[in-house]
């Protein structure tokens, strides 16, 4: 299991750092869709939510006893496990707009 932490403590409010985006992406090795996955959520974390989000990253080839729990079907999936209500996102997440009403980042 590969954790992300892209919190950056000078630049984040205090307010932030107590409740951050836990966000969890489920991937299947080294793949091309798994690689654009992870560039997609990057760009998009740095620039809807820079300084307030945790990137899990699980590579179910290495760990996939972990599917069971976040009821992983399809890789790669997005799990946003923080904020409440847990929302899943399938795909590559290489469409943005997709991706940021999936999240609620972005009203439909």
């Amino acid at each position: 299991m590969d954790t992300v932490d892209k919190t950056d403590q000078r630049t984040e409010p205090p307010a932030v750092k107590k409740n951050p985006w836990i966000l969890r992406l489920y991937i299947a090795g080294q793949t091309s869709k798994s690689l654009s996955a992870i560039s997609n959520l990057r760009r998009i974390c740095e620039e809807y939510l820079a300084g307030q989000y945790e990137i899990e990253i699980i590579d179910l080839l290495k760990m996939p006893q972990l599917a069971e729990g976040d009821k992983i079907i399809a890789i790669p999936t997005l799990v946003r496990r923080l904020p409440e209500p847990m929302r899943r996102i399938i795909g590559d997440l290489s469409d943005t707009e997709k991706t940021l009403v999936g999240l609620q980042l972005k009203a439909k």
